[in-house]
């Protein structure tokens, strides 16, 4: 691995990795650094995980004149848990550069503020296909002055169908201008797209070493679709079912998931696209500080998650792709941690085990599950039976307010008398922030809050869940 310090970075830069404790290049940074800050296009494979986002970040942030107000970096994500997952990183690594303008567009947000923010150009926007388009159309972004355009998870966006949007963005802006196109995977559709929109790129792929590979133990249930909901409130009613990511294929199956696993009296929620947007954050939120036990997701919705320790991924239905399914067991067993993958596949969805078993060249490790008895799987009859160790407090101030997590930090471990071991992770949006309590603490938490003051002023505080 070689030192950041062996590139020709900006000292803002490095002061800005220093305070992050970032010291040494992952293979991603390591092989596409030079060439970006070169201003050579690139095309690279990399897993989510692997430092991309802050390689890119670093490459466009090395190249921005701040001096001069103009869009100059254009990122597209495929959805907008990711869209804003970036936007944090390039903030994070702009922490040293004065007057940097970052600006996140994504649909499903209203636009009247994103209008209104765009009444003096940012240097930076992050966003999704569809939204950037319709700025671009509407000429409230202008894109004549972009040097820098990043496709992040290019597979997922040419999935979700936003080829066309994205051509029609590239016939938008600058001509001349610098393509880095970063995938998971590399199939025949995403090398069309790069010889359309990239000259003479350097090609990428990381692949992780053998010691650094997580340790992810799999599992292949036959199971019929009838016997599934059992089978799978069996399954979260061990250890690790504490905290788990359960996949569906549809949108509508996901809600019947969740709420059958209520009934059964487990913490889920729901996450799929068409929940409003405030709805999937606050799901996000809650599923990462530990203040609900079970995620129930369709693969898209997932794409914006990032939980280091999360010990078991089950696939209700099999993935319709072999690809999809590796993405959907690398969510466990990440940074070290070992995890486990369990998949119900039922006779008629054989073919697609079939596919993944193809695909990897080792045989599928399958293994029998033996279902408890009706009786040993009751229903909750409204109580709650596996809670989360957590429980989330809404504060209704944000960014907007020069809210910051200190803040909130110090009022609960000051008038509201908590210790910091209690506080768990605290999110703070533009309007809004979230603080997770210990749950039995909770309820202490939001009284002595709403009695007191954070930051000397007073804020409405609520519950969630």
């Amino acid at each position: 691995m070689t030192d950041f310090h062996a590139l020709p970075l900006k000292p803002a830069l490095l002061a800005s990795l220093e305070t992050l404790g970032y010291t040494t290049m992952t293979p991603v940074q390591e092989q596409s650094l030079p060439p970006m800050l070169q201003g050579r296009d690139v095309i690279a494979q990399a897993q989510t995980g692997s430092g991309k986002t802050a390689a890119f970040g670093l490459s466009l942030l090395q190249s921005l004149d701040v001096d001069t107000i103009r869009l100059q970096a254009l990122v597209l994500c495929p959805t907008r848990e990711l869209a804003d997952q970036v936007s944090k990183a390039i903030r994070k690594l702009a922490a040293n550069i004065p007057n940097v303008k970052l600006l996140t567009l994504c649909g499903g947000m209203p636009l009247g503020p994103q209008l209104a923010s765009l009444t003096h150009d940012p240097h930076i926007v992050v966003g999704t296909p569809g939204r950037v388009q319709e700025h671009l159309k509407r000429e409230s972004l202008h894109g004549g002055g972009i040097k820098v355009l990043v496709l992040d998870e290019a597979d997922r966006m040419l999935d979700m169908g936003f080829s066309e949007a994205i051509d029609d963005i590239i016939g938008r802006i600058a001509k001349h201008h610098q393509t880095l196109l970063f995938s998971a995977t590399y199939p025949d559709e995403i090398r069309a797209v790069s010889q359309r929109v990239q000259k003479n790129p350097v090609q990428i792929t990381v692949e992780a070493p053998a010691e650094a590979k997580p340790a992810i133990e799999q599992q292949f249930i036959e199971v019929e679709p009838a016997q599934k909901p059992d089978a799978l409130a069996q399954l979260l009613g061990s250890e690790r079912g504490q905290h788990a990511l359960v996949f569906c294929n549809m949108r509508r199956e996901v809600d019947a998931v969740a709420q059958e696993l209520d009934h059964r009296g487990f913490s889920a929620l729901a996450l799929h696209g068409d929940m409003e947007q405030r709805d999937r954050d606050e799901v996000l939120v809650r599923f990462a500080n530990r203040s609900c036990a079970v995620l129930v997701a369709t693969d898209v919705a997932a794409r914006g998650l990032d939980i280091v320790a999360l010990p078991l991924v089950v696939s209700y239905d099999i993935a319709h792709d072999p690809e999809t399914h590796t993405h959907r067991i690398g969510r466990t067993g990440r940074a070290g941690q070992s995890g486990l993958a369990i998949t119900l596949c039922s006779s008629r969805e054989r073919p697609k085990a079939a596919n993944i078993e193809e695909l990897t060249g080792t045989p599928l490790p399958w293994r029998p599950l033996k279902l408890a008895p009706a009786r040993g799987l009751p229903a909750s009859r409204g109580k709650t039976l596996h809670l989360a160790p957590m429980k989330t407090l809404v504060i209704d101030a944000g960014r907007q307010d020069k809210l910051r997590p200190g803040d909130i930090l110090g009022a609960l471990t000051g008038e509201a008398g908590l210790d910091a071991n209690d506080i768990g992770k605290i999110d703070v949006f533009a309007t809004r922030a979230y603080v997770a309590i210990s749950r039995a603490l909770a309820n202490k938490a939001l009284e002595r809050l709403r009695a007191g003051k954070i930051k000397g002023r007073n804020f409405r505080v609520r519950s969630l869940g």
